[in-house]
């Protein structure tokens, strides 16, 4: 069964990734891809655009998948548009190790803070640093806290201690209070770590997961603790093994920021990824896809159902643990009473027998404690007395309770009895109860393993849909016109002034060679050497590159002068009183000429190494001949548009081998507008 939420384990390591990636960057936009799905795109400087997806009740992790967008976004992402948009984020962290995550910004309007809440239901609430919530995704009133706009934001109830703030003493008493209940289950109530985990920590400290807890000897405990203690060690120190875990069928089971010996014993498949962020988008995106792709299965109601029956599975052996140690602390207190009942029937005449006398209760209370003292037998017994209710607290064989002056032992003894009986009658209804719903449960699952079946039926298909669907990051030199010459050397090209005028300054070093077709209105060129002397071969491809982007080949030009320079003979500062405009620089000192440079430029069709799929390129003819068989040269003319880049695929598949054809005639045209400058030319016919 695909996993549908985090854990908390999940959320320290998400976040343990994301601190590193997403903090100071800003938000540039939000959207809203559904009614419960974020998307905030990050910006920081220098780097990639990040995309980061909140969905409540579900998932935390940064994307590299295209999320489609509704053409108007809803009311909760137009509202968190206003507060976030630009806002910087200061800090992400986890609450208490729940699934929780707070993402802290600072913006125009203030310090403000991104609940998500990744439990249940789920939610996404703005809160302002008065701690007051601005919007939700959900408003809703409950039993234990609001959320309503302008209330005080408050934290649900914790599920657990967090293990990171528990000790071995504490989480020993813990585990007390549920001394008739499996490990496994006591486990998840005293820490808010989840049963996946709970089992995990059991498995890995080689105890048996269904044992009673009253059974566990001291170093069984001291055991599970260590354990816990090296997993959250393990996440804490970011000492991650990010994975996808498979059945034997390829189907999605789980994903995990470390490996689990739970899955190796079942002899599941594991996927590595270097980074946790990375499997979660895999994962979540395949899942979702997944998800869409079975038609006519109500996949998402079986979901609620199936979730439904957990909720009240939990709740139902809550009851069961708490009704099993009512019913036998009643007994055991009953079967104390019964055993010590002449003793406890004196010391409860002692107490009217004094007050009848006239003596206050302080006085009574100081004679009982002498005599506890002093050994005596009947008052060894008293704890303390409760005047008000008439009740004399008792100790005795490790069970303390109460004992009223109104009643004698033996109707005392009786009210422990019955409170025992009806706690007994209360624990057979509940294990009736929990046996129906998890029946109903396992009929849920079983529905639900039928509908992911029907994902082996179109796997081609799912693939081919996340592939389409993954965006692929920009290198730097993407944002320019570029190409690798036939020897291996980079070379770039502005695209207009902005380009021109970014290229020089943020990415020419002193080594690089700067090329300049001498016409008004060129690009500038730079061949990025890296230490090395170009060669008179990648000079000529880069002077053919210059020549054919200037306005030459708009005026239908055959042939241009260029000329070389390095990086420090450009400079901004002009003659006193002469402006330079953005995009162009002064040019001091000797220029190596290149004289009557062709205008003219090749388009090919090379194929994909790694995926044998034909690709379009373009550049100077000579570096597009390194690396396509078949290509054709294009020069200035007034053809232009759709007509002529169809013509050139057109010429392209017949020179392609035939296995290719098909697949070059399916490729877009438009893809050629990149190489071909002002789109227009005609293909030189040799």
């Amino acid at each position: 069964m695909l996993k549908k939420e985090f854990t908390s384990f999940d959320v320290a390591a998400a976040v343990q990734e994301l601190e590193s990636q997403i903090l100071d960057s800003r938000v540039n936009n939000i959207y809203q891809p559904d009614s419960r799905t974020l998307l905030l795109k990050l910006h920081k400087t220098d780097r990639p655009a990040l995309r980061l997806i909140l969905e409540a009740g579900k998932r935390l992790h940064l994307t590299n998948y295209v999320l489609e967008k509704p053409s108007t976004p809803p009311a909760f992402c137009m509202a968190l548009r206003k507060y976030l948009r630009n806002a910087r984020i200061t800090s992400i962290e986890q609450h208490e190790f729940e699934r929780v995550i707070l993402i802290s910004f600072t913006s125009q309007m203030g310090k403000l803070q991104l609940v998500l809440e990744l439990f249940g239901d789920g939610n996404i609430i703005l809160i302002n640093d008065k701690g007051n919530i601005l919007q939700a995704l959900l408003y809703k009133r409950m039993r234990d806290r609001n959320i309503l706009r302008e209330e005080p934001f408050k934290f649900a109830p914790s599920t657990g201690k967090n293990p990171f703030k528990i000790n071995g003493k504490d989480f020993r008493e813990g585990l007390k209070a549920y001394h008739n209940v499996e490990i496994v289950r006591a486990v998840t109530r005293v820490l808010s770590i989840g049963g996946v985990y709970a089992e995990e920590v059991l498995l890995r400290a080689n105890i048996d997961k269904n044992k009673k807890v009253n059974t566990l000897h001291e170093h069984e405990i001291e055991a599970i603790f260590n354990s816990i203690q090296d997993l959250l060690t393990q996440v804490n120190s970011a000492i991650l093994e990010p994975c996808v875990i498979t059945d034997k069928s390829g189907s999605l089971v789980d994903v995990l920021p470390l490996r689990l010996k739970r899955y190796e014993i079942e002899g599941l498949k594991l996927q590595p990824y270097t980074s946790f962020n990375e499997a979660l988008d895999e994962y979540y995106t395949r899942a979702s896809t997944i998800e869409k792709s079975l038609s006519n299965i109500e996949v998402d109601k079986l979901t609620q159902e199936a979730e439904r029956f957990k909720r009240i599975i939990a709740d139902q052996e809550k009851v069961l643990a708490e009704a099993e140690v009512e019913a036998q602390q009643n007994k055991r207190i009953g079967d104390t009473i019964y055993a010590h009942a002449s003793d406890l029937q004196v010391l409860i005449d002692k107490f009217l027998t004094r007050k009848r006398t006239g003596k206050e209760w302080k006085t009574i209370i100081s004679e009982t404690l002498t005599e506890k003292q002093a050994g005596l037998k009947s008052s060894s017994y008293f704890e303390s007395f409760d005047p008000k209710n008439l009740c004399i607290n008792i100790r005795a064989d490790d069970s303390t309770f109460g004992l009223s002056l109104r009643k004698t032992v033996f109707e005392e003894a009786a009210r422990f009895y019955e409170q025992g009986k009806r706690a007994k009658q209360k624990l057979d209804g509940a294990k009736t109860a929990l046996l129906d719903s998890r029946t109903k449960l396992n009929e849920v699952e079983a529905r639900m393993r039928e509908a992911h079946a029907l994902e082996l039926e179109k796997p081609e298909a799912i693939m081919e849909e996340l592939t389409k669907r993954k965006v692929k990051h920009k290198e730097w030199f993407e944002k320019f016109r570029w190409f690798v010459s036939s020897d291996g050397f980079m070379v770039i090209a502005g695209r207009d002034a902005v380009t021109n005028e970014v290229l020089i300054k943020k990415h020419t070093e002193n080594n690089d060679t700067v090329f300049y077709a001498d016409v008004l209105g060129a690009p500038f060129v730079v061949v990025k050497t890296e230490g090395r002397k170009p060669s008179e071969q990648c000079l000529r491809e880069a002077a053919e590159f210059a020549a054919a982007f200037s306005r030459g080949w708009r005026e239908g030009f055959a042939s241009i002068d260029v000329y070389w320079v390095k990086p420090d003979q450009l400079s901004k500062g002009g003659s006193s009183g002469e402006s330079v405009p953005h995009g162009a620089f002064i040019v001091r000192g000797e220029r190596n000429w290149m004289r009557g440079v062709p205008l003219r430029t090749a388009i090919g069709i090379t194929t994909n190494i790694e995926k044998g799929s034909p690709k379009i390129v373009g550049g100077p003819v000579d570096a597009v001949k390194a690396k396509s068989k078949s290509f054709v040269v294009v020069v200035p003319d007034d053809f232009s548009g759709k007509e002529l880049f169809e013509h050139i695929l057109k010429i392209l598949a017949g020179k392609t081998a035939k296995e290719h054809r098909k697949e070059v005639s399916s490729l877009s045209s438009e893809e050629m507008r990149e190489f071909i400058p002002y789109g227009k030319g005609a293909i030189l016919q040799k």
